[in-house]
């Protein structure tokens, strides 16, 4: 039996050492490329994506990384998180919306940097590396 088209979100994050253009708008590309290339993503598949970054990020938006990558016709926001005490700094989150048919249990979601202790339930593991 086929499998429908859902809508599914795939999240992701990553941290920047530095506020500037160049920091932000590398290291959102290099964690775009990575969700794409985990989840075997076309961009036509894409439905949409909402962008966060820490308080302490004010360089430029992230969703122009993805303008860079070719993103031209998927629609894109972008918001400042709320300042929690504690909170991961410099830090850039991501939540795509894709129309997919793979399960929820097959999506890959994607924590680079110091963004991987937001879901070390999320993680590889040394069982699940080849």
């Amino acid at each position: 039996m086929m499998r429908m088209t859902e809508v599914r979100g795939i999240r992701g994050a990553t941290t920047v050492q530095d506020d500037t253009a160049a920091a932000i708008l590398d290291a959102t590309e290099e964690l775009l490329a990575e969700i794409v290339s985990a989840n075997g993503l076309r961009l036509e598949a894409i439905a949409s994506a909402l962008f966060t970054v820490s308080p302490d990020l004010t360089a430029t938006f992230p969703a122009a990384a993805a303008r860079r990558m070719g993103w031209h016709l998927v629609p894109l926001l972008n918001f400042t998180e709320i300042g929690v005490p504690g909170g991961l700094a410099r830090c850039i989150r991501v939540l795509i919306h894709v129309n997919t048919t793979a399960a929820q249990d097959e999506i890959h979601h994607v924590y680079l940097r110091e963004a991987h202790i937001l879901r070390p339930d999320l993680q590889p593991t040394e069982q699940n590396i080849s």
